[in-house]
């Protein structure tokens, strides 16, 4: 699979283009040329050095997003500009899920996502791009009020078809392009897709009132340009006069120039053929990036053959309908909202939303159902990014079968299939709030309830929550019991026998995780899961003083997942191997293992798994001498525990390797020199943090050296300034 450019590389490609120095965000490069707009483009910095918060409003398609991106790139403020697309998102309760996703903050305590945002922006110097809000005002507008109240370093620029109408926001109505400007975009486009288009003084002058007859919108010029390939500016000019009086005034109750946008729209669809028309409908069904197979499965049927729409599909690229982009899965599509929103009125109107709904249902449906089967496997790292692709799409197919009648269990089904993107991707508070709306409703298959019952468990013992994760283990594994359902009566004992686990009560956990691993055996189950139960149980034996039977049942475990490709399960084997040769006098090999579990922690985003492993390398590097070092790693681990949940679960015998270190370090240093040490490594972020920990001892001896003031960091880094958010950690919350 081709790795692709992330999105901050791209964008800092893009500032060293336009001679700005690259900065910290996520941003999207600029594909083509951006015109026009001088006025604007001095305007709108002005605007955000005098106001927190800056809307940028106007008539879909007139261009606010490509304004707003343009701008934040060039204003670039200390921790970057974040670029937060709201679009997609159609519950109000996941717009701040949206917003840590998109500054890659990773947390997943029981704390609200908005809590998280306010903790984790006070201080920061960033700017915000909120997009696409309309239709979640309301939701938008509280949380943006809030975090400028609690964040007085954070500035908004927002762009939408109304204000926000929060406090202190100031308003930039975004009007159509001027004509020599729309002229200049259009040509630039016609170019883009006819080479060598080169208007003679006739082709002007229509193109002239071409863009005069569009008032001007984008969107509308774009979708026009996107003819010439067939038309010519004259034709398309004649053709324009009949799609005009065709939809003209059908709607009186909005703005005019919503109806000319609708013009242009509609004006382009009538350009399209009967099949591509049937495809721009049933394509509106998705949200957010789609691929070829899943267009194929979705769209064809009762009038467009799966053979055909590749070719089909290519037209609607070809006429601006749809764009391609790449992405880490391949090559993907997406349709502008207004686009879609189009569309889905035709489908509407045709009776036929529902049908096609269910039918993106099915696809996502069985989707995560391979995903799920193909986590164990050595394919593991794709579906973690194929999921995050599809993310959009999934939320879309969780909302309709949980808001649709006779679809509950379906969303069941689905919430706790996901449970793998919840607990291995790094999205434990969004998959709470799928699978609490999940279990709250009544379903006709009780497997599917119990399914989601025994998720919510495990997702909730992650984030510390132990009463609510009893409770919803306790209902599960009694139900399972009443109907003999044996698959969810393990997983309910296995789940019990984890929170045991966390809560330091050994002797229970070993009971209840060997009663589940024989649950497992009795009825042919082996997973991820099973393999994590496998180690649990170890972990309960490694703390009673078993370490041979611990690292035998580890041993077991690593061979399994180098058999089947597995590596999120392998990382917690590494854990228990690497802590059992450490305290056999065995430090080269300790580190070594260790070390390769934290790798693998870090690759998926787990932050539990990373963090653990931090401490641990800590303890080892006091052993090897160096307690400055290790008081710096637990400084970097104690700012990574608020984000996981309660340190080390408050657990003495996690905590055991902590206060050992603590301890002798502090003996080493003093106390003066330790927590100097200590604040250093909390100033780094998670990022440099795990760099700075995979890195031998000898790369690192000395970096942490007496003096007055904070320990520096290693050689060539930043004292202790940092970005918002590291530029390669992926959004949403992670656990192990």
């Amino acid at each position: 699979m081709r790795r692709s450019q992330r999105p901050d590389d791209r964008r800092n490609d893009s500032a060293r283009s336009h001679g700005c120095p690259p900065v910290a965000g996520n941003l999207p490069a600029e594909l083509t040329a951006f015109v026009g707009r001088t006025a604007e483009l001095a305007a709108l910095p002005a605007a955000l050095a005098s106001a927190r918060l800056v809307t940028v409003t106007g008539v879909g398609g007139v261009g606010k997003s490509r304004l707003a991106v343009r701008v934040a790139a060039a204003v670039g403020p200390r921790d970057g500009a974040w670029l937060v697309e709201l679009a997609g998102v159609r519950d109000p309760h996941l717009v701040e899920h949206a917003v840590a996703g998109a500054l890659e903050l990773t947390d997943h305590t029981s704390r609200s996502p908005r809590q998280v945002l306010l903790d984790r922006l006070a201080g920061r110097e960033l700017l915000l791009v909120v997009d696409g809000f309309e239709h979640l005002v309301d939701a938008t507008a509280s949380l943006v009020r809030d975090l400028l109240l609690r964040c007085p370093g954070l500035r908004v620029l927002a762009a939408g078809r109304r204000p926000l109408g929060t406090a202190g926001e100031r308003v930039l109505p975004l009007a159509p392009m001027p004509e020599s400007d729309a002229a200049a975009l259009f040509t630039d486009r016609a170019a883009a897709c006819l080479p060598g288009f080169a208007p003679d003084e006739r082709d002007l002058a229509d193109v002239r009132e071409l863009c005069r007859r569009l008032d001007g919108i984008p969107l509308a010029l774009e979708l026009a340009a996107g003819r010439l390939r067939v038309l010519s500016p004259g034709q398309l000019l004649a053709r324009l006069d009949d799609r005009f009086r065709l939809l003209a005034g059908t709607r009186r109750d909005v703005p005019p120039r919503h109806q000319t946008l609708r013009t242009a729209i509609g004006w382009s669809h009538e350009l399209c053929t009967a099949r591509e028309r049937l495809l721009w409908a049933r394509l509106s069904v998705f949200s957010g990036p789609f691929d070829l197979e899943s267009v194929e499965y979705v769209c064809s049927g009762a009038g467009l053959h799966a053979d055909d729409v590749l070719d089909v599909l290519d037209e609607l690229l070809a006429q601006s309908v749809v764009s391609r982009e790449e992405s880490p899965t391949g090559v993907r599509y997406r349709m502008l909202d207004t686009v879609r929103a189009y569309g889905s009125e035709w489908l509407e109107a045709a009776g036929d939303a529902a049908r096609m709904r269910r039918r993106h249902r099915d696809w996502y449906m069985g989707l995560a159902t391979w995903c799920e089967l193909d986590w164990f496997s050595p394919r593991q790292q794709d579906v973690a990014t194929l999921v995050e692709c599809e993310l959009p799409n999934l939320r879309t197919a969780l909302e309709f079968c949980l808001t649709e009648p006779d679809e509950t269990h379906l969303g069941q089904y689905l919430a706790g299939t996901l449970w793998f993107c919840w607990v291995g991707c790094g999205r434990l508070a969004e998959g709470r709030h799928w699978l609490e709306r999940a279990v709250e409703l009544e379903g006709a298959h009780e497997e599917s309830r119990l399914k989601a019952l025994w998720v919510l468990g495990y997702v909730a013992i992650l984030q510390g929550d132990t009463v609510p994760a009893l409770c919803a283990l306790q209902e599960c594994k009694d139900t399972a019991e009443r109907t003999g359902s044996d698959v969810a009566a393990a997983y309910a004992v296995h789940r019990m026998g984890c929170l045991a686990l966390v809560t330091d009560d050994m002797p229970r956990a070993e009971q209840l995780l060997r009663t589940a691993l024989e649950q497992y055996r009795r009825i042919g189950e082996l997973n991820s899961n099973v393999l994590m139960g496998q180690v649990e149980l170890a972990m309960a034996l490694a703390f009673q003083g078993a370490l041979g039977d611990a690292v035998e049942l580890c041993e077991d475990a690593r061979q399994v997942c180098e058999d089947h490709g597995e590596r999120w399960a392998l990382a917690y084997a590494l854990y228990v191997l690497g802590y059992a040769a450490w305290t056999h006098g065995e430090h080269g090999q300790a580190r070594d293992l260790v070390t390769r579990c934290l790798d693998l922690d870090h690759a998926f985003h787990d932050l539990l798994g990373t963090v653990l492993a931090v401490e641990l390398l800590a303890l080892f590097t006091v052993a090897e001498g160096d307690a400055a070092e290790a008081a710096v790693l637990q400084g970097a681990a104690a700012r990574i525990w608020p984000s996981v949940g309660l340190p080390l679960f408050g657990s003495e015998h996690f905590g055991g390797p902590h206060v050992l270190c603590e301890t002798q370090a502090r003996e080493q240093l003093g106390d003066e020199r330790y927590e100097a040490c200590v604040r250093a490594g909390a100033a780094l972020s998670p990022d440099v943090a795990v760099s700075r920990a995979l890195r031998r001892r000898a790369d690192v001896a000395g970096a942490c050296r007496p003096g007055h003031g904070e320990a520096p960091g290693p050689p060539g880094a930043p004292e202790t300034r940092e970005p918002a958010v590291s530029p390669t950690t992926r959004g949403g919350e992670t656990a192990g």
